[in-house]
């Protein structure tokens, strides 16, 4: 199969299967790379390569003969840098591998936010206990420790006092998987945000804002995001404002953006950025459902070098909709699953665009210790925040996990 109709997706897991549907869906072959036999995308792809996504000796010289015409992933934060470097290689259209850099090192982000007067929390990179130590003990209030460039939550630590900080840094410093180092900085109190957005040549364009609940036993791990275009108690128009300005001064070229901000004081502060769409199908059906935009049609086409000839925008007649990501929980302290009720109206609502549970009957389900962690989601909308308030509560007097 070598002709000039082929596109590389990297890696091939459950979150790429939307964008896989799409490039063929516009009559492109799709060449997947992915460790396990079994992959999620291997299913819908025209040409299967297991193998471990970063050894990229295994599979670089039979992907290049196929001559692919893009490099595409999504909602996958450590595939990033590895995109820019294939697209680089491979002579197609991307961005640089330093710009990839930016939009996954933590690091790399609070400089940038620094340098270009943004707001931006107090932070040291630490690569020992005595330097975290020595910061916490400077900084003298509550204080997160997070690995450089690690995703899904993992390594990520609330440190109230010396004793956590002993009890964490090791395993923060795990996670950090180009420099063995961690993130220490100041905890930003207050709502979390997540705003999803598109960067085209006519500038970024924020798409889809959405407010995060946090479980109780949990605060870094979120239950739910809450979609909306805005915010009787927050100033969506100014969140705006200042994502467009991180990623229109980046200069990054073109790419779906994903971004995490705490609001504190008055002010809302860049947690991380993603040049990758948000993750548990935010980019593939949340933004489209709540833009009217087709994200994935334009990113595609951008890869391929043609031009967006519009700009991006919300949909007006969409103005008022809502949608929601909610993440099932396990009641109690967990326990072995005798019966799941209330499926069939998950599956059968309009409203419902998706929903997954992680384990089955006779599973055993505990509170989620990381976002990789928990048990199950669902994704729906409504034209309105108290029709979606009153279908999320419905969902949740009828979808019950007997023990």
């Amino acid at each position: 199969m070598t002709n000039m109709k082929n596109i590389l997706v990297v890696p091939g897991g459950q979150w790429q299967v939307p964008i896989v549907k799409k490039i063929q869906s516009m009559g492109y072959n799709v060449i997947a790379v992915n460790p396990y036999k079994d992959s999620p995308t291997f299913a819908f792809s025209d040409t299967c390569i297991q193998s471990d996504i970063f050894k990229q000796d295994n599979y670089l010289e039979q992907v290049r003969a196929m001559q692919p015409v893009a490099v595409l992933s999504d909602e996958c934060d450590i595939a990033t840098e590895l995109v820019a470097d294939l697209a680089n290689k491979l002579g197609v259209r991307s961005q640089t591998v330093p710009m990839a850099q930016l939009y996954t090192n933590k690091v790399k982000m609070r400089e940038f936010l620094q340098k270009h007067n943004l707001p931006c929390p107090a932070f040291q990179i630490c690569h020992s206990l005595d330097e975290a130590m020595d910061f916490y003990r400077r900084l003298n209030r509550q204080m997160i420790i997070k690995p450089i460039d690690s995703n899904s939550s993992h390594g990520v630590f609330t440190i109230n006092n010396e004793n956590e900080l002993l009890q964490h840094f090791d395993e923060a410093l795990s996670f950090s998987r180009m420099d063995k180092a961690v993130i220490c900085e100041q905890y930003i109190h207050g709502t979390e945000f997540t705003v999803d957005g598109i960067k085209t040549e006519h500038g970024h364009t924020c798409l889809a804002i959405s407010e995060k609940k946090h479980y109780e036993y949990n605060e870094n791990v979120a239950y739910e995001l809450f979609f909306s275009h805005d915010n009787p108690n927050y100033d969506y128009n100014r969140l705006r404002e200042i994502n467009d300005s991180y990623v229109n001064l980046s200069g990054l070229p073109f790419g779906l953006t994903h971004a995490e901000y705490k609001y504190e004081d008055g002010e809302f502060y860049l947690i991380e950025i993603g040049a990758r769409g948000g993750g548990n199908l935010i980019s593939a059906e949340i933004v489209p459902c709540m833009s009217g935009y087709d994200n994935y049609e334009t990113l595609i086409k951008m890869a391929l070098g043609e031009p967006v000839e519009k700009v991006p925008a919300v949909d007006e007649k969409l103005k008022n909709r809502c949608a929601v990501l909610e993440f099932f929980d396990a009641p109690g302290n967990g326990g072995r699953v005798t019966r799941i009720e209330g499926e069939d109206f998950l599956k059968n609502n309009p409203n419902i665009l998706s929903y997954q549970f992680n384990f089955k009957e006779g599973d055993a389900i505990l509170p989620a210790v990381c976002d990789t962690a928990r048990i199950g989601f669902y994704i729906a909308y409504a034209e309105s925040r108290q029709e979606m308030l009153d279908l999320m509560q419905e969902i949740k007097e009828k979808v019950q996990f007997i023990y």
